[in-house]
């Protein structure tokens, strides 16, 4: 979009008298021959080059009768995307290549080409046919990132973002199927990404200092799946739209990125809803501070989103009971944004308690909120008078359960009691549409049948005359079978002669005077008379009136309706909130989770606690009780927990149990365990696992290295951190020389840290560094097999087993056997290099003799386990 163009829409509909004709130039429309243009298509180029100029790259859809078509390279390119034949529309001198869907399909295909990344613009036809060019106009501008119609949206959020650089990183994020919009300003790129993932926005607007500058934006494009548009990101523009949409410039924006990044996306989704935007009414500026830090590595080793493989399950998958979308959307947002204030956690505690602890009421809620639409989504259509009559009339049903849910709610304070403040009934509103909106009303306004009787008496007067005439009509057959002694005649319609009387061949000799033919056919013929041409033109008239006056009255309705937006809005929050509190209260008591208690010393205690994601897969496969659970303890003097053991043992399970019970803690919820002792954190930051970045050319060792990084900059005295094999990538000697010297760092920094590694040689930190304790998952080898106990207890494992669980992979024994035998050998180098190692760095002149015993003790006792 050229920069200072105004981001408001033209008017898109166009008919021939309004076009020149034109040469076919070979960029505007693919074919053959030389000639000019024919009209519609002429129409078409106007309006794909006008659509082309705002959404570069978008897909006209034309519609044509009941088709919706694509002309010349745009025909190639949609018979590629949908699958769809290629043809041609040919006229005398001139040949071109088409692809078109029907209309019935419409919704599919649209569907198809959002998900593949392409913007949509539908061209409807907006007038009768005639004898003419038909006139069209640009009804609809779909991209991933700004639908508002249910008919593509799913329940999840669907963001729009935009992003702006000045001092450090301004990101926008606008949902415009509900409203919500909120910024935020980064310091590093790396937050910024962060965020971005946390949000997981489906199409991003980049500044022209980001896109146009080609190592950040393949940067960026190797780390997002995304869309990415072009914007006006200038700053008079960005504060001209914060004012149009805001009626101001809202005080927060103190900075010129922040104000270039909200006006861009406001000006974008401006385009996209064609001006209209009143669903977004307040801004929200948010600090990433105020939530504990989740970077993206935390959410993709936790699996809180999205699970590692297709068939697998997420934490989010697990936790969502909810009964609406709206809460299905909130808890979302809870999970990507724990809290850091323990009374506000607490607060959320005490509601999923209440919940919990009352079996009747839990069902009651939830079989009431079962009863209720999107009402966050069906506010913000209100609020642009889009809502379709159907969507009006789920508004009324939604908020007529507002007062039963705040009946529910009534004897209980606390969160409970402010969500029952905020369920404001709304009676004014369900009584208008009560009153205009008959109980199951058409899918589009227009099409008859809409309005109540008895709302508007110039409507139930029309209705009656029409009714009139049809009555006569209806009794027609009977009067004129009497009156003509013609026993068999009939009344018909259809839609060439409109209403007739059919005679059969027997008894035309019996036809009167004033019938006239207007058919013959083989047995029988059809004929009309005067009145009943004018009763037909009358009842159509009726109708026509009829319609036009339900339209002008559901449009005034949704227009009165749009002056409740703010209360609909706030009552769909509360409604959100309930249903999540409902839904983790229903995880809690279905699968004997525990409420935490708050730590008063910063300390962690988890007794015989569970995997959520891993119990609740167990027993969805029908091994319920299958999990074997574990205790955790951090701080009162140990802080580090360094856990050795075998592969397919339990390690990551371990380390994954406590983060997901820290970060369950913090949104409110119950956790998974028998008790639960926790303390507030400011970020979880993990490194589990392998991963590469083939196509930004890192390694899996400097993907490794690069997390490492920034959780060793990022980590406090209040973090937790869970790592597992860090140092894995390299050589052992520099693997273990880093593993070490993290290991060390974080227990200088005070963080709570647990650290899976299979260097055995760092179990020997015990002894130097006070608060670092062994622990180890129980494996025993007998008889040749591997048994996994997947109970973590105190100590340093004996060995890793990697040979047996090689053996138990099912590589071949002679692998396997040979494997055994070097690894004998490897052991006894290894050993004697370590106390070489050890030897080098003992200062003997200040060896005591009994010191000197220990460390010949130690030796031994290590020359009697390898011999052994």
């Amino acid at each position: 979009m050229p920069a200072g163009r105004p981001n408001m829409p033209t008017s898109r509909s166009s008919k021939a008298s309004n076009l020149t004709p034109a040469r076919v130039p070979a960029h505007t429309l693919k074919g053959t021959g030389s000639g000019t243009l024919p009209p519609m298509l002429q129409q078409y180029v106007a309006m794909r080059d006008e659509v082309q100029e705002e959404f570069p790259g978008a897909l006209l859809l034309f519609q044509v009768g009941d088709f919706y078509e694509t002309f010349g390279e745009d025909a190639e390119r949609a018979a590629r995307l949908l699958g769809l034949a290629l043809t041609h529309k040919s006229s005398k001198d001139f040949s071109t290549p088409m692809a078109g869907v029907p209309l019935r399909t419409l919704d599919a295909q649209i569907e198809k080409l959002l998900s593949q990344g392409v913007r949509v613009a539908v061209a409807d036809q907006v007038e009768e046919p005639g004898s003419g060019l038909v006139a069209r106009e640009v009804t609809q501008l779909l991209t991933p990132g700004t639908l508002t119609d249910s008919r593509w949206l799913s329940a999840d959020e669907n963001y729009l973002a935009a992003v702006a650089t000045g001092e450090g990183y301004a990101l926008a994020l606008l949902d415009v199927s509900t409203g919500e919009f909120r910024c935020a300003a980064f310091h590093t790129r790396t937050a910024l990404y962060d965020e971005l993932s946390r949000w997981r926005t489906r199409e991003v607007l980049l500044a022209p200092e980001l896109s146009e500058n080609g190592a950040l934006l393949a940067d960026f494009q190797s780390r997002f799946a995304v869309m990415l548009s072009p914007a006006n990101f200038g700053e008079a523009a960005a504060e001209a739209e914060l004012r149009a949409v805001l009626g101001e410039l809202p005080g927060t924006l103190d900075s010129p990125a922040l104000r270039r990044a909200c006006g861009a996306v406001l000006g974008y989704a401006r385009l996209t809803q064609q001006g209209r935007l009143e669903m977004v009414r307040r801004l929200t500026r948010f600090q990433p501070g105020a939530h504990m830090a989740l970077p993206d590595s935390t959410l993709r080793a936790l699996e809180v989103f999205t699970p590692h493989s297709p068939q697998g399950l997420s934490l989010m998958d697990v936790l969502c009971e909810t009964r609406t979308a709206g809460g299905r959307r909130r808890l979302r947002a809870w999970l990507r944004a724990p809290l850091l204030d323990a009374l506000s956690i607490a607060a959320r505690q005490d509601g999923v308690e209440t919940l919990f602890a009352r079996a009747d009421l839990r069902a009651g809620v939830r079989a009431l909120l079962y009863r209720a639409h999107d009402l966050e989504r069906l506010a913000a259509r209100v609020s642009t008078r889009r809502a379709t009559p159907r969507e009006v009339a789920a508004l009324a049903r939604t908020l007529e359960l507002l007062p039963e849910a705040a009946e529910l709610l009534i004897p209980f304070d606390g969160l409970l009691g402010g969500i029952r403040a905020r369920l404001e009934a709304l009676p004014d509103v369900v009584q208008a549409i009560r009153g205009a909106l008959v109980d199951e009303p058409p899918i589009r306004a227009g099409e008859g049948g809409l309005i109540r009787e008895g709302y508007s008496a110039e409507l139930d007067a029309l209705r009656a005359e029409a009714l009139a005439h049809r009555a006569y009509l209806a009794d027609l057959e009977g009067t004129e079978r009497e009156r003509t002694g013609i026993s068999g005649l009939k009344v018909g319609f259809n839609g060439v002669f409109g209403y007739y009387l059919e005679v059969s061949r027997a008894q035309l000799d019996k036809v009167p005077p004033d019938y006239h033919q207007v058919a013959t056919l083989k047995d029988r013929a059809r004929f009309t008379r005067p009145d009943l041409r004018e009763r037909e033109r009358e009842i159509a008239r009726l109708d026509a009136a009829a319609s036009a006056l339900e339209l002008q009255v559901f449009t005034e309705l949704r227009s009165t309706l749009a002056y409740s937006a703010d209360a609909l809005a706030e009552a769909a929050g509360a409604l959100a909130e309930l249903d999540v509190l409902a839904a983790l209260a229903e995880v809690a008591a279905g699968r004997g989770w525990v409420r935490p208690q708050p730590s008063e010393d910063a300390s962690l205690e988890l007794t015989q606690a569970r995997h959520p994601v891993v119990e609740y897969a167990l027993s969805q496969a029908g091994q319920a009780g299958a999990f074997v659970p574990n205790d955790a303890a951090l701080g009162k003097g140990r802080h580090t927990l360094l856990l050795t053991g075998p592969n397919m043992a339990g390690k990551s399970t371990y380390l994954r149990t406590v983060a997901l019970a820290a970060l369950l803690h913090q949104i409110g919820a119950f956790v998974p365990a028998e008790a639960a002792t926790l303390p507030v954190y400011d970020a979880i930051h993990t490194r589990i696992g392998a991963s590469d970045d083939l196509a930004g050319g890192r390694s899996t060792f400097m993907v490794e290295m690069s997390e490492l990084a920034a959780i060793l900059h990022g980590a406090t005295a209040q973090s937790l951190v869970i790592l597992d094999e860090v140092g894995r990538g390299t050589s052992t000697l520099d693997g273990l020389a880093i593993a070490q010297a993290a290991l060390e760092h974080l227990h200088r920094c005070g963080a709570h840290t647990l650290f899976a590694t299979h260097y055995f040689e760092l179990t020997r930190l015990e002894a130097d560094l006070p608060g670092l304790v062994n622990l180890h998952v129980a494996a025993e080898e007998a008889g040749g097999s591997l048994t996994f106990f997947h109970q973590v207890i105190p100590g340093a494992a004996r060995q890793s087993y990697g040979v047996e669980v090689a053996r138990l992979a099912g590589l071949p024994a002679q692998v396997t056997g040979r494997s055994a035998e070097l690894l004998a050998a490897l052991s006894v180098q290894g050993d004697d290099r370590a106390i070489r190692q050890e030897l080098a760095a003992l200062d003997l002149s200040r060896l005591t003799p009994l010191e000197a015993l220990a460390v010949l003790h130690r030796w031994k006792s290590g020359a009697g386990e390898g011999a052994g």
